[in-house]
């Protein structure tokens, strides 16, 4: 029987394959809000169904009571009752400056205007906005619900441009003030958008909202849990390996249960095929080059910790690599710890093997490799692995780097940082999706770097020779019985490998093989 096919297209509330009907009811979770308080802010990756949420809470409002067929509203919520919605989304194209983010605020007050019939008598946004939300009250005797979405994307598309960025930020904060100030009149507001800016900075005439980003019980407000997929898709799963599919895609998290980005496992299903569908709709070049200016050690992805205070916010003048790499999906919670009453320590890594694998590929060329140079590379590096010709990698690796030109080593300011190399080497593997643990605990220490592949077990230990005596890498391995704890999964490969800072290159390769 020929499979049919699902649509990337989401139609109001559910997500249509031809005549069956597929849907995740978040309607338990839209009505929790609308009990539980007034004003809410929510920050998610792109692409994570922020504004179908917006547009269920629309409809919830609206009374459009047909939508919710066999949903949990449709049985507890008071459709006799319907509120004057205004929706404001800023995720359509690019804004570049501030007058184009003030002619697309203009834009959407005039559409408003218009279908409520206001003239317009105010000379500000903000004063005109004020007034809309008056007269939509007024007029049909109920409060305004404020939708806006996308909020601060006209901010995060001029984020290197300074100037702009500021500018762009102080006219959003004078817009998003008059919710607070026409608090009478307004029965819900919802925010949404990537990245969560200081109150100080963007939200100080809006300090009311209540941000459930960190909610354990909103952590999957947006996204498909476990459960949904086993339940709602499990027609879709037939001849796709269940658990590949949670390791490719599930695991952002945050503080409650892991969810699936919903357009990774729509292009799944209906393209039948593995690929970084989410990370391949946006290149994040920007946070390549803050990276690589930074120095960031790249096998700290898999396993950073930081406190709340560093992931929870950032602005233009002062953007934290943590809060960057989280807000934007790149990196998610994997667990919490508080050591001292009311400090909290979150140990963030990577969601899956998508953003795993995609990610360092992308951060490789930031480190000075030529893309096509290190695809090459990764294609010859399986194909090794797949041999178990070990010594070979060492032809690679240093043939690598004495590609890498000159100039680029003088003019980068990440190949003076000790962990360049290992970060090189590290993305190399990572890129190919393998299954990767980085400080690999033992009970006699830990170890840089562990690879499982195809019942062969290698471990890792990387030196810079200028800052330990050649020889120890391989050493260390030995002396602390790494191969001990993998010794009934296969052949152990133990590599110590030693760069040079003054040569620029692998000094040392040394390979030993131990067999339990």
């Amino acid at each position: 029987m020929q499979r049919k096919r699902l649509p990337i297209g989401i139609q109001t509330l559910r997500e249509i394959r031809e005549d069956n009907c597929y849907y995740v009811d978040k309607t338990p979770l839209a009505l929790r809000l609308v009990q539980q308080g007034k004003y809410f802010f929510l920050s998610r990756p792109r692409r994570f169904g922020k504004s179908l949420f917006l547009d269920t809470l629309k409809e919830l409002f609206e009374g459009n009571e047909a939508l919710f067929k066999g949903l949990y509203a449709e049985k507890h919520w008071d459709w006799s009752v319907k509120y004057p919605v205004i929706r404001i989304s800023f995720g359509g194209g690019v804004t570049r400056t501030a007058q184009e983010l003030e002619d697309q605020i203009d834009s959407h007050l005039r559409r408003f205007e218009t279908a409520h019939e206001l003239a317009v008598v105010d000379k500000t946004l903000a004063e005109r906005f004020r007034s809309l939300i008056l007269h939509v009250a007024q007029t049909s005797g109920q409060r305004a619900v404020v939708l806006i979405d996308e909020y601060d994307k006209p901010i995060l598309d001029n984020i290197e441009q300074k100037e702009i960025a500021l500018q762009t930020r102080e006219t959003l904060k004078d817009f998003y003030s008059v919710i607070k100030d026409a608090d009478a009149y307004i029965r819900f507001a919802f925010l949404t958008g990537v990245s969560k800016f200081s109150k100080v900075s963007l939200f100080s005439g809006l300090n009311n909202l209540e941000d459930i980003t960190l909610s354990a019980e909103y952590s999957a407000i947006c996204g498909y849990t476990d459960q949904d997929v086993d339940r709602v898709f499990a027609a879709e799963l037939e001849g796709l390996d269940r658990e590949e599919i949670r390791c490719w895609y599930n695991g952002y998290n945050w503080l409650g249960d892991s969810v699936y980005n919903p357009f990774d496992l729509l292009l799944l299903f209906r393209n039948r095929a593995f690929r970084a569908w989410w990370f391949e709709t946006g290149t994040p070049n920007f946070l390549v080059k803050l990276l690589s200016q930074r120095g960031f050690f790249t096998p700290d992805l898999a396993n950073l910790q930081t406190g709340e205070q560093l992931i929870s916010s950032f602005d233009v003048d002062a953007i934290k690599s943590e809060a960057l790499l989280f807000q934007t999906g790149y990196l998610t919670i994997h667990e919490v710890q508080q050591p001292i009453l009311g400090h909290w320590v979150y140990t963030l890594g990577y969601p899956n093997r998508e953003v795993e694998s995609s990610l360092n590929a992308s951060l490789l060329e930031g480190l000075g490799v030529d893309s096509s140079k290190g695809f090459e590379n990764r294609i010859k590096l399986i194909k090794l692995l797949r041999e178990q010709n070990i010594p070979a990698m060492r032809d690679l690796f240093h043939a690598f780097f004495a590609s890498i030109p000159h100039d680029w080593y003088r003019n980068s300011p990440i190949a003076q940082y000790e962990g360049y190399w290992a970060s090189i080497f590290y993305s190399h593997f990572a890129a190919l999706g393998l299954d990767i643990k980085l400080e690999d605990a033992t009970n006699h220490g830990r170890i840089d770097m562990t690879v499982c592949f195809e019942g062969h077990v290698y471990l890792f230990e990387f030196k810079v020779v200028e800052l330990v005596p050649e020889g120890r890498a391989l050493k260390q391995l030995k002396d602390r019985v790494y191969a001990e704890k993998y010794q009934n999964d296969g052949p152990v490969h133990l590599i110590g490998v030693e760069f040079s800072k003054d040569t620029r290159n692998i000094v040392g390769f040394e390979v030993e093989e131990q067999v339990g």
